[in-house]
């Protein structure tokens, strides 16, 4: 027996604000997203992320002394200096001795982080992993951007991958992609070194829609971004599928990135997933971003149906352009203690 890599809990948090959307808009209803949980002014990323790595605590019993390397997937950390782990390292009381950066990924960030751990935990770099992911996407949404405002919501998952003993890989089957040249398709143009706050004045345009936003603020090209999906995700699926030597009758489910309900259910049908368990339900969280993953793999943890399952395919796709995806194995799922 060797040294893997697997999942064992997961944990997720939504901010306590509600938006509710426009149900009676034909878009709203095609994006299948009723209200989104918002967090407020004074919250951070970090203050999402404290609050998520303190209920999988709480409720797996976990120690923060038991973890050695956190690791944060975040697109809007607290400060551009310094690294946001490094606050919730000294925050959560989790020792000097561990590890701890942020990843800047979005939609596909999930995966992307599952692989790193992998990598430092059957390296022996980390045995007892906490991978966080925090999204205040709507922060930089402009309120009169029915393009992006309806759709992206805030909340952070906490997920512990730990080194075990066992016969196979329990995270395995892992496949990257990257295409740069369609990075403007889903961006906030100023706040980094290209276009500094100081020197860039707020500019605020609007287009045929009647859509208002600056370019403080995050624009998509949501139709680009649909065609995207629909021309990658399959070719995903399948070369997951290969390097793990399954075929789509041998998975016991699906999780993607949450992003909309309608783009999901033609995900299914072209990636011939539909005698497949499939999640897609973004009702009451929008678009959780890095989130919506783990925030899936939340909710059928609590409904009893996660623990146990061996080949579940998680795919991740969107902002960058990038995707990713892996197959994972719940059987060694902790058992919740409060």
């Amino acid at each position: 027996m060797s040294i893997y890599a697997a999942i064992r809990a997961v944990a997720s948090y939504l901010p306590e604000a509600v938006e509710p959307n426009d149900t009676t808009n034909r878009i709203v209803q095609k994006l299948g997203i009723a209200e989104r949980h918002l967090s407020n002014e004074k919250e951070a990323a970090s203050d999402l992320a404290v609050r998520v790595a303190e209920e999988l605590f709480h409720v797996y019993g976990i120690a923060p002394d038991d973890i050695d390397f956190v690791l944060l997937c975040v697109q809007h950390p607290d400060y551009q200096v310094p690294t946001t782990a490094c606050i919730l390292q000294d925050r959560l009381g989790i020792p000097k001795t561990a590890g701890a950066m942020d990843y800047n990924l979005g939609c596909s960030g999930y995966a992307y982080g599952l692989g790193v751990a992998k990598g430092l935990i059957e390296t022996g770099l980390a045995k007892r992993l906490l991978l966080l992911t925090s999204s205040v996407y709507a922060k930089y949404a402009n309120p009169k951007d029915m393009n992006m405002r309806p759709l992206f919501g805030d909340g952070a998952t906490a997920t512990l991958v730990e080194g075990i003993e066992s016969d196979y890989p329990m995270l395995d089957g892992f496949v990257f992609g990257t295409d740069g040249s369609g990075f403007d398709k889903l961006i906030i143009p100023v706040g980094g070194s290209r276009y500094m706050p100081q020197t860039t004045p707020e500019v605020f345009e609007e287009d045929a829609n009647g859509n208002i936003r600056s370019n403080y603020q995050g624009r998509m090209d949501g139709t680009a971004i649909t065609m995207f999906s629909m021309r990658t995700v399959p070719g995903l699926v399948k070369s997951v599928l290969g390097k793990v030597g399954l075929e789509v009758k041998d998975l016991d489910g699906c999780v993607f990135h949450q992003a909309n309900h309608y783009m999901l259910e033609k995900l299914r049908t072209r990636c011939g997933l539909d005698d497949v368990p499939y999640y897609n339900d973004l009702t009451h969280t929008g678009n959780l971003v890095s989130g919506s993953i783990p925030y899936a793999l939340t909710v059928i943890e609590r409904a009893g149906k996660l623990a146990g399952r061996r080949h579940v395919l998680l795919a991740g796709f969107g902002v960058g352009l990038s995707w990713s995806g892996c197959v994972a194995d719940f059987s060694q799922m902790m058992e919740r203690k409060n």
